[in-house]
């Protein structure tokens, strides 16, 4: 069975952190109304050569250590109970949301901003699965793809259908007794944790209710999913390993709307874009195989 030794997601996220630096300066729209073809070919040339740096980085960080082989798809649909999935779709959706702002900071019309946001949202995740698919240690995952074009595609039809987001998906994370076990695997310290250990992240979707009912403005419901007792990949090798049976957990819990406290000023709306990605604590129910949990203080 072929084995990984760093999530997938891992590389995701540097490639998300990168790009959001990297459109940093390009989000806020003036008041101009005609496409600013200087500040978009800055975009362009700015965003491609980040991109390519990140690449090459990539390529040396965790391909150096493995061996080529004819490019092949890998199936791990069944590992980590999908919770790596939800990392490709939360990455495929800031990409295009990130993309698409960017964009319309170029003033180029939201429509047209929404969709090419979209498609290089999912585009940009393509190479790494192109990577994965010519290393021994990985191989491509179809199940990687749909959920990256599925993070896109949520991000885009809320576009089409609502003008604007009113469902974020968000990411929180606590640090697990997992990662000790295997720490090679499940990360050693908590930077390397945050992206290894699947059983700490918790993913969400959290809904504006005040743009659906009549409701605080700053206040958001929030549904999570997450899964516990995965120090293996598989159920199996779990068992084996002399584990018990992992199991999945869903959450309800309160969120906030960080846009609420928007401003004029460009880094403000910077920051709170990006820590709007994080599920702030809060009291959250959670539902499992294991019963229902009532969390004073959940991240």
């Amino acid at each position: 069975m072929m084995t990984t030794t760093l999530p997938a997601r891992s590389k995701h996220c540097l490639c998300l952190l990168l790009f959001l630096v990297s459109i940093s300066g390009f989000s806020q729209v003036d008041s101009a109304q005609h496409v600013n073809k200087r500040r978009l070919r800055g975009l362009v040339i700015g965003g491609a050569a980040a991109y390519g740096v990140t690449l090459a980085g990539l390529n040396h960080l965790w391909y150096t250590d493995t061996h080529r082989q004819s490019f092949r798809f890998f199936n791990d649909n069944a590992e980590w109970k999908q919770v790596d999935k939800l990392g490709h779709f939360y990455s495929a959706f800031y990409f295009s949301d990130g993309t698409s702002r960017a964009l319309q900071a170029c003033q180029v019309p939201a429509r047209k901003a929404d969709l090419w946001g979209a498609l290089t949202g999912f585009a940009v995740l393509v190479p790494v699965e192109i990577f994965d698919g010519f290393s021994d240690a990985y191989g491509a995952s179809t199940g990687d793809l749909v959920a990256d074009a599925a993070g896109a595609a949520f991000y885009l039809g809320q576009s089409y259908l609502w003008n604007e987001v009113r469902i974020h998906p968000k990411f929180s994370f606590h640090r697990t007794d997992y990662a000790p076990q295997r720490p090679n695997t499940l990360g050693k310290g908590l930077p390397d944790e945050i992206l290894k250990d699947y059983n700490g992240q918790t993913y969400w979707l959290s809904v504006d209710m005040d743009k659906f009912i009549h409701f605080p403005k700053w206040l958001n419901l929030a549904v999570g999913y997450g899964a516990q007792g995965m120090v293996y990949a598989r159920d199996s090798q779990n068992l084996a390993a002399g584990y018990g049976a992992p199991y999945r957990q869903y959450y309800l819990s309160l969120d906030l709307d960080l846009t609420a406290f928007k401003t004029r000023s460009k880094v403000w709306n910077t920051l709170l874009f990006v820590a709007g990605m994080i599920k702030v604590p809060a009291p959250s129910v959670e539902f499992s195989a294991r019963g229902t949990r009532f969390h004073a203080f959940y991240f």
